[in-house]
C-alpha cells in the first residue's frame, strides 16, 4: 500500500507539471486524439459504404476497433512507459533507476504523465460508445462481463508485447525499432476481421505475433462468429486469461533480463 500511495503521489505530480503548460498540454491531448484518425475514418466508411466485411455485419465489426482503441488506450494511460524504452536505455538513465529503492519497472512507468493517452481514449469511448449504439447483440450483464475483460486483456497482451520488446532492448538497445513496427502492425491490421487476410498471414497473427487475441478474437466471441475464427473456440474465448498469462510472463522475462543488464556499454 506505500508503494500504490507513492505511485499516486508521483503520478499527480506529473499530471500537474503537465499543465504548468497549458497549450502544450492540449496539444499533447489532440495529437493523442489526432494519431488514430485513420481509426475514425475506417469506421466511417465502414458505416456509410458497406453493409459488412468478411461475413460480419459493419455493427459487429465496429466492435473490433473498439475494443482495441480502448484497450490500447488503457495501455499508453497505465503500462505504455514500456514503448520506446530503447532511448531511455541508451541514455544510460535506466542505470539510475538501479540504485534507487522503488522497482525499477515501476520507475519506468512513473517517469512521466501520458498526456497523449487522454486523446486516445477520447477516441476510444467515443467509438465504443458508437458500436455498443449501433449493436443489435443482447447486452446481459454475462456479455458486459466478458467485454470488460476483453478490454482488459487486450491491454495486458498489448503491455506484454511491449515488455517483451523491452526485455530486449536491455541487450540490444536498438531492439527499440521493434516496437514502431509492432505499433504499426497493430495500428494496420488490428482493427478488421482477420478472414478477410490471407491465411499465411492470419496464421501469422494469431501463433507467431498474437495481435488477433487482443480485439478480434473476443470481438468475435461477443458477437457470434466465435466458431469461424479458424483457431478452437475456446482459444478464442480465454483471449482475456491469455492477456494476463502474457503479461505475467512478460513481467518475468523483463525480471530476468534486468537481472542480466551489463549496463549500455556491455
Amino acid at each position: 500500500m506505500k508503494a500504490v500511495r507513492l505511485a499516486w503521489r508521483i503520478t499527480r505530480l506529473n499530471f500537474r507539471a503537465q499543465l504548468e503548460y497549458r497549450s502544450e498540454f492540449l496539444m499533447m491531448v489532440a495529437i493523442g486524439a489526432v494519431w488514430q484518425v485513420s481509426v475514425i475514418v475506417f469506421a466511417t466508411v465502414l458505416l456509410t459504404r458497406f453493409s459488412g466485411m468478411g461475413g460480419w455485419d459493419s455493427s459487429d465489426v465496429l466492435l473490433i476497433p473498439a475494443t482495441r482503441m480502448l484497450a490500447h488506450g488503457l495501455f499508453v494511460l497505465f503500462l505504455g512507459r514500456m514503448h520506446g524504452i530503447g532511448y531511455f536505455i541508451q541514455e544510460g538513465q535506466i542505470d539510475v533507476c538501479l540504485v534507487r529503492p522503488l522497482p525499477v519497472h515501476l520507475q519506468v512507468q512513473l517517469r512521466v504523465f501520458p498526456t497523449n493517452a487522454i486523446g486516445d481514449l477520447t477516441v476510444a469511448v467515443g467509438l465504443m460508445v458508437a458500436a455498443l449504439g449501433r449493436s443489435h447483440l443482447d447486452w446481459s450483464a454475462g456479455r458486459i462481463s466478458y467485454l470488460v475483460a476483453a478490454v482488459l486483456g487486450g491491454m495486458l497482451l498489448e503491455a506484454a508485447l511491449f515488455t517483451a520488446v523491452a526485455s530486449a532492448a536491455l541487450r540490444f538497445p536498438t531492439a527499440d525499432y521493434w516496437g514502431r513496427w509492432l505499433e504499426e502492425l497493430l495500428g494496420t491490421f488490428g482493427s478488421y476481421p482477420l478472414n478477410v487476410l490471407p491465411k499465411a498471414v492470419g496464421g501469422l497473427l494469431t501463433y507467431g505475433l498474437p495481435l488477433a487475441f487482443v480485439a478480434y478474437f473476443p470481438a468475435a466471441v461477443l458477437t457470434g462468429h466465435g466458431h469461424s475464427t479458424g483457431v478452437p473456440y475456446w482459444l478464442a474465448a480465454a483471449s482475456p486469461v491469455l492477456g494476463l498469462l502474457a503479461y505475467l510472463g512478460s513481467r518475468l522475462l523483463w525480471r530476468w533480463s534486468l537481472g542480466h543488464y551489463t549496463g549500455v556499454n556491455g
